[in-house]
């Protein structure tokens, strides 16, 4: 039995420094030859964020108005899906696909314009790179969305990462501590960081990548880190300190959206005051590893009301994570007071 083809007429040229495959084609056809490839945050698969059910449906209102037109919508041959093929003539090209094989197009920016267009023959100009590389993929679409209305930063930073990889400690040593945080099996935050992608079962998300990896750079400024002193061990005792938090303020940790402890403003100053213990360890020239946080910690932090209802409701921001973290010093500053005024008072009076 004959394989069901769809053939495109078209032309091969040139986009910047790109070759590509222009043509003409209806929404129907295009959805059954294409597919997004979102970021699953379980395997580390994808780029693209998840799919936004009002942008989609927001565009098929538009479209089917008259008048109504849009950008070509941008697409990439895959160099390892089979079942395509693009043969030049002299007069242009066509591009010929097998629809009884796997979609052959990765739908590089398009994704919410064809979402709920699978069964329409509204007709679209559309651009197809031929067989580029899924990194180059990546890169294309990160500087297409890099300044998209509604893209999450915390999915452009995990493309990122997955282009820089090994230069990453170096080039972006933010990054590297926030997806520690979220990959390594030891951390509280296994899993718990929303990446941008397809949402999973699991641990509840309570906290962007965007967030942590500012949180990460308050971490390291607070630290006196430089890039070059970034490495694992950084970010063994960035495990080690929320390791700790989890023991010292395990029920506000375990009710995350009772508290403020893994919200923005938490993880910000709480990072800050990290970087300031890991400092502290340094001129004592002891162990910075999860007893003495613990130790630390167990000094104050508990005496803070981390729920919606005190004192860090309303705190937003960089300037209220930092009164945040002012709060903080100033109850440490007072609990240690306490002590060293305590032990005074049992001393005079032998």
């Amino acid at each position: 039995m004959k394989k069901s083809l769809l053939s495109f007429t078209g032309q091969i040229g040139r986009c910047g420094d790109r070759e590509v495959f222009l043509g003409f084609a209806n929404a129907s056809e295009l959805s059954q030859i294409s597919f997004p490839d979102i970021l699953d945050e379980v395997t580390g698969k994808g780029y693209q964020r998840r799919f936004h059910r009002e942008h989609s449906l927001e565009f098929k209102r538009y479209i089917q108005q008259p008048g109504a037109t849009t950008i070509p919508l941008t697409f990439n041959l895959r160099p390892d899906r089979k079942g395509w093929k693009v043969t030049r003539a002299s007069h242009g090209a066509t591009l010929v696909v097998d629809v009884g094989t796997a979609p052959v197009m990765a739908q590089v920016d398009c994704q919410h314009r064809l979402g709920y267009l699978r069964d329409s023959q509204i007709p679209f100009a559309f651009m197809a790179y031929i067989g580029l590389g899924i990194e180059e993929e990546m890169e294309i679409f990160r500087v297409i969305n890099g300044k998209a209305k509604g893209l999450s930063g915390s999915l452009l930073d995990f493309t990122e990462a997955r282009l820089v990889e090994v230069d990453l400690k170096t080039a972006k040593p933010e990054l590297f501590l926030a997806l520690v945080l979220h990959e390594d099996h030891r951390s509280p935050w296994y899993q718990r960081l929303d990446l941008g992608g397809n949402r999973t079962t699991g641990p509840l998300r309570v906290a962007s990548l965007r967030t942590m990896q500012k949180a990460a750079r308050r971490f390291l400024r607070e630290a006196g880190l430089s890039n070059k002193d970034v490495d694992d061990s950084t970010a063994t005792l960035v495990i080690d300190f929320w390791r700790a938090i989890t023991v010292v303020l395990s029920k506000q940790w375990n009710q995350p959206r009772q508290n403020m402890l893994v919200k923005g403003i938490g993880v910000y100053c709480l990072m800050s005051l990290a970087g300031e213990l890991y400092r502290e360890s340094i001129s004592k020239r002891v162990a910075c590893d999860i007893d003495y946080f613990i130790s630390a910690l167990s000094d104050f932090v508990h005496g803070i009301d981390w729920s919606g209802k005190g004192p860090l409701k309303g705190y937003g921001g960089a300037s209220g994570a930092d009164a945040a973290l002012a709060l903080l010093r100033q109850m440490r500053t007072k609990q240690l007071s306490g002590y060293m005024t305590h032990g005074k008072q049992e001393h005079s009076a032998h």
